[in-house]
């Protein structure tokens, strides 16, 4: 188990429990302050002592070989295992070399010693010196408050005010040092991943030129540094990506801490003052309290105290107290079912009074915290959703997958909110020309990321974000896969029909990675945070960031095997899915703004049998389809959605007018939406147009119709009959 995440929510309540877990951090720190003070001794030795040199090898191999990296998180990453046992690797290197005579190495210091001081005196010391201003507010606000809580409500009204305010000033001050104490013991322990590690590497590899048998020990060595440097890398590329979340994270809690908390188990918790009789002296004890609303149980721990057992009652009542009842402010009463009497206790302000009332249903109204009302998202994983995808898609691989930096060169935000509004609109949806230069790959690469950010939720949903974090932490690399597997044919269709249309696409980018320089690994960091967005925004969250890019990369590399076979255990079943034919199309041919992809065309009446054969096929991601994609017509796409299941359509898979007992013979139709002829025996039209001499066309999907003494084809679906 490794060190647990210090939430910035818990900067504010300030608990027992909180200064543990901060503190097994601090002591993490200083054992690892420790350790590279005595590493860096033991370098200089081995620079200076040639004929010492086997002993300070054998020193050095052992103080690596004992040390353990302790990772934030209840599991770590095949690179963090990676980084974790480097150590040992490379105490097994020294062990080997320990008999060897050398000579001074000329850049050591430079490679080995700097950095590792660097690191002590930059992160463990900014740390200590953040840890030191954190004692000296937590001490200087404990003293305010209770000289603050000792004010006679009697006081002029002015003086009580100034004294709030004043009060006030310090707690906001000791909140903004704990959250960034809390920041900078995290970041050192997650820099020390690499910015420990890679100078030791460093040494070692500098060490290799210098021995007679280095090139053979080094061959033996390489393969390990190989993944060892890709393990730095991706960890490193990940300590980015996360800095930036958890920073972005404690600043807004530091300008909005109330909509930010983290939702906690317990319905209310924090200090309260305790009014306490003792030889008809009235004391006021601080108590860290617990209420849980649903059994209402009340739970006291004595602030301070030692081996104490935690105090416990049922509540009963909860009352205001009165300004002119109690010298004290912010007061009320509780009784209980089991304690006699009544226990008056002192809130923290008159909002947190209000709190632990409305909490315990007291006498005060309820009142809740408004947020901030958030814009529905446009994006929605329908007909228009799909085609903007497939058409954006289908301008990378044509015009630019081997573009550098593919998906990390972030578009101009406007740029990229002006092409999506274009193209989802289907008003203007035609004149976007993704194949000319006025687009840039980097605003429709920038596009397709945003589009997905737009959704009402992830792709993979908040209903299996956890699952999929679960199965990457799997040690078993084939059980991850199974997992992700079984879990990715248990999501909504359009959605699982979305992601195989994304992961084939970024199989085909990384496929060109010599080109691009996007590896799967870096594929993972960009759209790991997208597609497996959490629900909650917590440090630990952020921590799990590395297991989402995991999810995609598995994807990404098992892509064919994920979509295109369900699994036995069943997360597939029930999903019937039809090989429907399309207008044609040639596969050179840019997409058509006319076209519409996910319509179904009349098909003909499928079996038992032939549906179970066809389960697994998918019209709406086919790769082959990536030629003929379009936006959506002006038709209301929820039309599209509207299957019936009558007439014997007992799956629903068909419209009603597609299905083949139904076409009327000879009649009149209506043009749904608009299309462009793609063959001289088809006819062009716009949606609204009148066809004469309706009738079935031996093409299936097609029908043939008049229209201006002209008679063609006409694609089944793109019509309907009056």
């Amino acid at each position: 188990m490794g060190l647990p995440a210090l939430e910035f929510s818990d900067c504010y309540l300030d608990s027992p429990q909180f200064r543990e877990r901060l503190k097994s951090h601090e002591l993490e720190l200083e054992k690892t302050n420790k350790f590279i003070k005595e590493l860096i001794k033991d370098g200089k030795a081995l620079i200076q002592a040639l004929k010492n040199l086997s002993t300070a090898k054998r020193k050095f191999a052992e103080s690596l070989n004992e040390f353990k990296f302790q990772c934030i998180g209840d599991a770590e990453t095949d690179d963090e295992i990676c980084i974790a046992k480097s150590l040992q690797e490379f105490a097994g290197v020294l062990q080997n070399l320990e008999d060897e005579r050398t000579r001074m190495i000329e850049n050591a210091n430079d490679v080995l010693i700097l950095p590792l001081e660097r690191f002590r005196k930059e992160q463990i010391g900014a740390a200590k010196e953040a840890k030191k201003k954190y004692d000296k507010e937590t001490e200087k606000y404990s003293t305010v408050l209770e000289k603050h809580l000792s004010l006679s409500a009697k006081k002029k009204e002015a003086h009580l005010h100034e004294a709030d305010n004043q009060v006030d000033h310090v707690r906001q001050h000791f909140y903004e040092v704990s959250l960034e104490y809390v920041f900078k013991v995290q970041e050192a322990q997650e820099r020390k991943m690499f910015e420990f590690v890679e100078p030791l590497l460093a040494f070692l590899q500098g060490l290799f030129t210098y021995y007679h048998h280095g090139y053979e020990l080094a061959k033996d060595f390489n393969h390990f540094k190989t993944d060892l440097t890709i393990s730095i890398q991706n960890t490193r590329n990940r300590f980015e990506s996360t800095r930036s979340e958890v920073e972005c994270l404690m600043k807004k809690m530091k300008e909005n801490p109330h909509e930010h908390k983290s939702i906690s188990p317990h319905t209310m918790e924090g200090y309260l003052f305790v009014q306490e009789k003792r030889s008809f002296v009235s004391t006021w004890v601080k108590y860290y309290c617990i209420y849980y609303r649903e059994p209402k149980r009340m739970t006291m721990l004595l602030f301070g105290g030692k081996n104490v057992e935690e105090e416990s009652f049922t509540l009963k009542s909860c009352t205001r107290r009165k300004t002119d009842s109690i010298e004290k402010r912010f007061c009320f009463d509780i009784e209980s079912v089991d304690r006699p009497g009544v226990i008056t206790m002192q809130a923290l302000s008159e909002e947190d009074r209000r709190l632990w009332m409305e909490a315990m249903d007291g006498r005060e109204p309820v009142y809740t915290l408004n947020r901030d009302s958030q814009n529905e998202a446009m994006a929605q994983l329908d007909v228009i959703g799909f085609n903007v995808i497939k058409k954006f898609i289908y301008a990378v691989e044509t015009r630019g997958i081997d573009e550098q930096g593919l998906y990390r060169l972030v578009g101009v935000n406007s740029r990229v909110q002006k092409l999506l509004s274009l193209a989802m609109d289907p008003k203007t949806c035609a004149d976007v020309e993704l194949d000319s230069t006025e687009w840039e790959i980097k605003t429709i690469t920038s596009g397709i990321k945003h589009y997905l950010r737009m959704l009402p939720g992830p792709l993979m949903t908040y209903q299996y974000q956890r699952s999929f974090i679960k199965a990457a932490k799997l040690d078993n690399p084939e059980a991850r896969v199974a997992e992700i597997h079984s879990i990715v044919h248990r999501l909504p269709e359009k959605n699982r029909q979305m992601l195989e249309l994304l992961m084939k696409h970024l199989a085909k980018v990384a496929s060109h990675h010599l080109q691009n320089l996007m590896t799967v690994a870096n594929l993972g960091v960009v759209f790991g945070p997208t597609l497996l967005r959490p629900q909650e925004e917590t440090v630990a969250a952020i921590m799990d960031i590395k297991f989402q890019n995991i999810v995609v990369e598995i994807l990404i590399e098992n892509h064919e095997r994920i979509f295109k076979d369900v699994p036995v255990s069943g997360g597939g079943q029930g999903n019937i899915q039809l090989n429907l034919p399309r207008r044609r199309s040639a596969d050179s041919k840019a997409p058509s703004c006319s076209e519409r992809p996910l319509t179904l065309f009349n098909t003909p009446t499928f079996t038992e049998k032939d549906r179970v054969e066809k389960r697994n096929s998918l019209a709406v991601n086919s790769s082959a389809d990536l030629s003929s994609v379009n936006c959506n017509s002006t038709h209301d796409s929820t039309r599209l959605n509207s299957l019936s299941t009558a007439d014997g359509d007992q799956d629903g898979l068909l419209p009603r007018q597609s299905r083949p007992n139904s076409l009327p013979q000879l009649r009149k139709a209506r043009a749904l939406y608009a299309c462009k002829a793609e063959h001289d025996s088809e006819l062009s039209f716009i949606a609204g147009t009148i066809f004469e001499n309706v009738h079935r066309s031996r093409e299936p999907g097609w029908l043939e119709g008049t229209l201006d003494g002209k008679t063609g084809l006409i694609p089944e679906n793109y019509v309907e009959f009056f």
